[in-house]
């Protein structure tokens, strides 16, 4: 049978969701446990390929699987071996044909600054710490550009494929001081398109770069004239609709 779950984990110690050669990754981690506790042979799929550091608190996945006990006890027995920066969440049966990926309507990441003077060591492996004030009306606005379809070349490359184009469906800034975070919905995104926006809105947020300059990056299509790319680990990926 197919099952889908869904999957939080630090991403700090790992080289991204995917299997690879040079360095640990989630997938390795969870096919490990699967084959652990199942006996079998499992590969898993997931509804997104998280980059090195990035975090995830809704990751979906999916695999096959002859497991004959109960899906609590296929929960229970996985957070058993499992280390500690991954969890499973929930467990259940899916559609034969269900895959995570390709199945979403869209996908909802979150990025975390910690806006202060003085770095909080507590927060420093999920925000990224911002000392210069911010101006979070001007962050607003410059949200609200990312919005309806549009060409995304400014601010990443597709994992697969040539079109660069998205359909953002929200994005906005939230928080409470000194706290501040970025959620932004999609269809789908390009390769670290996320950190690219948030790494520009910053150059806005600190005054560098005017809100009419913001959307004109997104106009241009060209990536040399985006913001430095924002380090992975404020990002999470919060949540996957379907």
């Amino acid at each position: 049978m197919r099952l889908r779950a869904v999957i939080a984990y630090d991403g700090t110690d790992y080289g991204g969701f995917q299997r690879q050669t040079n360095a640990p990754s989630v997938q390795a981690v969870l096919e490990a446990a699967l084959v652990q506790v199942t006996q079998e042979a499992v590969t898993v799929s997931a509804a997104g390929r998280t980059d090195a550091g990035v975090h995830a608190a809704g990751q979906v996945i999916a695999f096959d699987t002859a497991w004959q006990h109960g899906l609590d006890d296929l929960q229970r027995a996985l957070n058993a071996v499992l280390p500690a920066d991954i969890a499973v969440l929930e467990v259940a049966e899916a559609a034969p044909d269900f895959h995570p990926r390709y199945d979403a309507r869209s996908r909802r990441y979150r990025y975390t600054i910690y806006n202060a003077p003085v770095r909080w060591p507590l927060a420093r492996r999920y925000s990224l710490h911002v000392p210069k004030p911010l101006n979070v009306p001007a962050l607003q606005q410059a949200a609200q550009c990312l919005v309806g379809e549009h060409d995304f070349a400014a601010f990443g490359q597709p994992p697969q494929g040539e079109s660069t184009v998205r359909r953002v469906l929200a994005a906005e800034w939230g928080g409470e001081p000194p706290w501040l975070t970025f959620d932004i919905e999609a269809n789908a995104f390009l390769y670290r398109m996320v950190r690219s926006i948030v790494g520009t809105m910053l150059m806005v947020g600190r005054g560098e770069m005017s809100v009419e300059e913001f959307a004109a990056v997104l106009a241009s299509c060209d990536r040399s004239r985006a913001g430095p790319t924002a380090p992975p680990h404020g990002l999470c990926l919060m949540e996957v609709k379907y």
